[in-house]
């Protein structure tokens, strides 16, 4: 048997970490077992499904790199095969027509609350003891068995039994013609041969009323693996309030996918005591059996420390591929400039964020026009003209413009002035980058060329010059 696993997210929405989460699961557990993976998307709700939801999901899960063997399948466009499986279950006696009016059921449903009961279909119309019009609106129901139970053992909860009268009739296809999600559900499962179905505990109350429907179909039931919600750092159920939650979010943010995706599998899943893992590790070492049944808290704390260390561990080629989005979405043009996996290399160790990466790496694509005040103020003041100027004399003369001819140089004229190495090399990191704060100034005046840095020098002795006079 191939072992087939599905995601299949509702586009009412943008992909949220816990829908990404539960992607993983599923996609880890297919390849893990050497199976397949199937993208379906359930837009049977029409009216509030979007094109651009679609996007959104299709967009997150190829940023993610959680690619799918089949699909992606639209419910949208499989109406004909669910309705003809509801008319043969009126067919056999295994659905029925339901003519019950709005009015009377929010009436039972109102009586039901009223005496404490449980709201549910009560089966008027399952005998079908009334005479109706051929035309008149109906909806159709399934006839829930009414003795026994349902028990399946699910791979994060163990053994659930639900007794079948507790179960009403439910409507698998509505006065407009439209079928349910619960008994779409159950045809896309069976058609496409999912064997595993990995889902939010949300679904533990669909469950018992759809395995109904495989076995009136027919059909296999699917083994099931239900994982907890993601909690918030304090404790509610996550929400846009907690921050982002969209996966494109965290891509915005500055976060790599290999980040998103370690911390995602640790939420709900361990392996010991591990924390890092490479993707090739999850999908060895991964098992639905190994799903905590607890809550999970999202900490992004915990993400931030792992997006830092993925920036430092990757290959640089590697990241520096995202880092290229970021550049865009700054503006920052950098078709004139160092290589971007060299930017990486030289800053990886101070930056959280590749958002931040690229804020910090600007002055090595584009010109300034001024110098931070405070960092201005602090350094480029008068007794730090003559270490520049010795400094740029030294670098015009240099040949070799690599970082460890750079450094000799900078240390050569710190020396021949018998000065602390702060005193040459913070007025230099301000006259070359504008700012205050920079990675090891040797390596980044090596990624700009000898003009550039000249060139900013004498715009600081400039500033220098005109700060005495003034």
């Amino acid at each position: 048997m191939t072992v087939k696993t599905r995601f299949a997210p509702s586009p009412t929405g943008f992909l949220h970490v816990g829908g990404a989460r539960t992607a993983l699961y599923s996609w880890l557990y297919a390849r893990h077992q050497q199976g397949e993976f199937v993208l379906r998307i359930e837009d049977t709700d029409l009216e509030r499904s979007t094109q651009e939801a679609i996007d959104a999901i299709l967009e997150g899960m190829n940023w993610l790199g959680l690619n799918w063997n089949e699909g992606p399948y639209y419910q949208t466009q499989r109406f004909d095969r669910y309705n003809a499986l509801i008319d043969q279950l009126l067919a056999e006696g295994k659905a029925y027509k339901c003519y019950c009016s709005r009015e009377r059921l929010d009436a039972l449903r109102e009586q039901q609350m009223t005496d404490g009961e449980k709201p549910r279909y009560d089966g008027t119309c399952r005998h079908g003891t009334h005479e109706h019009a051929v035309d008149a609106p109906c909806v159709i129901r399934f006839k829930n068995p009414t003795e026994g139970s349902v028990v399946f053992d699910d791979h994060v909860r163990g053994r659930i039994e639900t007794g079948n009268n507790q179960l009403d009739d439910l409507i698998i296809r509505r006065t407009d013609g439209a079928p349910t999600y619960n008994f779409c559900v159950v045809v896309d499962d069976w058609d496409m041969e999912i064997t595993h179905v990995v889902r939010g505990e949300d679904h533990i109350n669909n469950t018992p009323r759809q395995i109904n429907i495989y076995q009136a179909l027919g059909a296999p039931v699917p083994e099931f693996a239900h994982v907890s919600m993601i909690l918030g750092d304090d404790g509610a159920k996550l929400s846009k309030r907690h921050g982002a939650v969209s996966v494109m979010q965290y891509r915005d943010d500055g976060y790599l996918p290999q980040a998103l995706l370690n911390y995602l599998v640790r939420l709900g899943w361990s392996n010991g005591d591990q924390e890092i893992f490479s993707l090739e590790e999850m999908i060895e070492l991964f098992s639905l059996d190994a799903i905590s049944k607890s809550a999970s808290a999202f900490n992004t704390d915990k993400l931030l420390w792992l997006n830092q260390h993925y920036i430092k561990t990757l290959p640089a080629t590697e990241v520096a591929e995202h880092l290229q989005w970021h550049m865009q979405d700054q503006g920052i043009d950098t078709g004139k400039g160092p290589s971007l996996s060299d930017v990486v290399t030289l800053y990886s160790e101070r930056c959280n964020t590749l958002k931040e990466l690229a804020a910090q790496s600007r002055y090595l694509f584009e010109d300034f026009a001024e110098f931070e005040a405070g960092a201005a103020k602090k350094h480029l003041r008068p007794v730090a003209a003559d270490p520049l100027a010795l400094v740029r004399t030294k670098l015009a003369e240099l040949a070799d413009w690599q970082a460890p001819a750079i450094h000799e140089q900078i240390n050569a004229a710190a020396a021949e002035l018998e000065l602390g190495m702060g005193k040459v090399g913070m007025p230099l990191r301000v006259a070359v980058t504008g700012v205050g704060q920079s990675p090891a100034i040797d390596g980044v005046i090596a990624l700009l060329s000898k003009d550039q840095v000249l060139a900013r020098i004498d715009m600081a002795l400039g500033f220098i010059a005109a700060r005495a006079q003034g």
